[in-house]
């Protein structure tokens, strides 16, 4: 009992550090934001007089807000690897290793305070949203349900970062690899645009595609129903395969990230 509140107390302390440089370096919450807000404002505009979507309760900017959502916590993959491995770089991670801290303190108090960057880069891109007519018609605890989905699969992605920058330390790399896994998952999937026109194997791929899952399922929550391109699982039950696979992503990522926090210092 002792030892979890000293964790706990640990994660707090690390937390409320990486919180107070956030606060001195708000350009990491613009850089989690921009590219999603900038694609609010560039395909709402552009697109949504060429796409259209079935529901005829929905328009094209509501269609993508929800993958614009979830494009947020793509965004928080290179953030987080930028600065786990800056971390390292600069021997940090190792000072912090030789205090008398549980294993997984520094790793998941870096993700908490991501996530609150997460956060707060979901609240501007539903402002984005609402200024250019999005709108929930779902329940509260609908509502209430997709944005915690959305933080949850944030979550997830910060874990990807944490190993991303583990794994690979050179940071132009990291950027590299990170921005062609936020275009790749992003636009291989249903987050803008409805995928009846894709091929039949290529289809398959994006609907199982985590991000696709996560997008139908804050529609379906929000009441921004779009357009249903299969009868396949992921597309008739997106809030289950949303919730196993952000459970499977955690749960394999958190641990092998400890893992290789543990054998980073011999590298």
């Amino acid at each position: 009992m002792s030892s979890a509140l000293a964790h706990g107390q640990d994660v707090a302390a690390l937390t409320g550090r990486h919180l107070r440089h956030l606060r001195r370096t708000p350009e990491k919450i613009i850089g989690v934001a921009l590219t999603p807000v900038a694609m609010v404002v560039i395909l709402g505009y552009l697109f949504a007089t060429v796409v259209q979507v079935k529901d005829a309760g929905s328009s094209y900017r509501e269609y993508i807000m929800a993958g614009v959502f979830a494009q947020v916590g793509l965004s928080c993959i290179g953030i987080t690897a930028i600065g786990v491995a800056g971390d390292l770089g600069k021997g940090l991670m190792d000072r912090f290793r030789s205090l008398p801290m549980g294993r997984a303190t520094v790793l998941v108090s870096h993700t908490l305070a991501d996530l609150a960057a997460a956060a707060l880069s979901i609240v501007l891109v539903a402002l984005t949203g609402l200024a250019v007519g999005w709108r929930v018609h779902g329940t509260f605890a609908e509502n209430l349900l997709g944005f915690l989905l959305l933080l949850a699969f944030a979550y997830a992605m910060l874990w990807v970062g944490a190993l991303l920058g583990m794994l690979m330390r050179n940071l132009e790399a990291i950027s590299g690899v990170a921005a062609l896994m936020l275009v790749l998952f992003s636009f291989l999937s249903s987050s803008f645009m409805p995928l009846t026109g894709l091929p039949g194997w290529l289809r398959t791929v994006a609907e199982w595609n985590p991000v696709s899952a996560v997008s139908e399922a804050c529609r379906q929550l929000w009441g921004n129903t779009g357009a249903v391109t299969s009868a396949s699982y992921p597309v008739t039950h997106p809030v289950t395969v949303s919730l196993i696979s952000i459970g499977l992503l955690i749960a394999v990522l958190v641990p092998l990230s400890l893992r290789v926090y543990r054998t980073s210092a011999t590298r």
